[in-house]
C-alpha cells in the first residue's frame, strides 16, 4: 500500500485521517514536530451572499464571508483570506472555491477555507 491509498482505506472505514510519528523521536505529551497529521480534504463552490465584519486586528476589514453552497447551505467562511482579501473581499454574487474537511451532522461543510475565486 502506498500512504495515500492507506489513508483513503482509513477515511472510507470512517477515519478523520492518519497522525505519522518519526520513529526515532521520543514521545511527548505536547504537540511536537514528530508529529504529521495527514487528513483529506474536497473543495467545492459557493456564492458569496454577504460580508461580515471582522474585529480586534480585522476591524474596518472583512472578518468573513456568508456564502451559500450549491446545496443551498448557508455558512460563513473566514479562514484562508490573506489581507488583502480582507481590504478587497470577493464580491457579493461571485463565486468562490473552498476546502473542508467532510460535513457535520447538519451538512455543513467542516473547517471551510477559502481558496479562491472562481475565475
Amino acid at each position: 500500500h502506498t500512504l495515500s491509498e492507506h489513508l483513503q482505506t482509513l477515511v472510507a472505514k470512517g477515519a478523520e485521517g492518519l497522525m505519522l510519528h518519526l520513529a526515532t523521536a521520543k514521545h511527548r505529551a505536547s504537540r511536537s514536530d514528530a508529529l504529521l497529521k495527514i487528513k483529506p480534504y474536497f473543495d467545492d463552490e459557493a456564492e458569496v451572499i454577504a460580508h461580515l465584519p471582522g474585529q480586534g486586528k480585522y476591524t474596518d476589514m472583512l472578518g468573513a464571508l456568508r456564502v451559500r453552497n450549491q446545496q443551498g447551505i448557508e455558512f460563513s467562511i473566514g479562514t484562508g483570506l490573506t489581507d488583502a482579501d480582507r481590504a478587497s473581499p470577493p464580491p457579493i454574487g461571485s463565486i468562490i472555491t473552498y476546502k473542508y474537511h467532510g460535513f457535520t451532522k447538519n451538512g455543513v461543510p467542516r473547517f471551510a477555507s477559502f481558496l479562491r475565486i472562481r475565475e
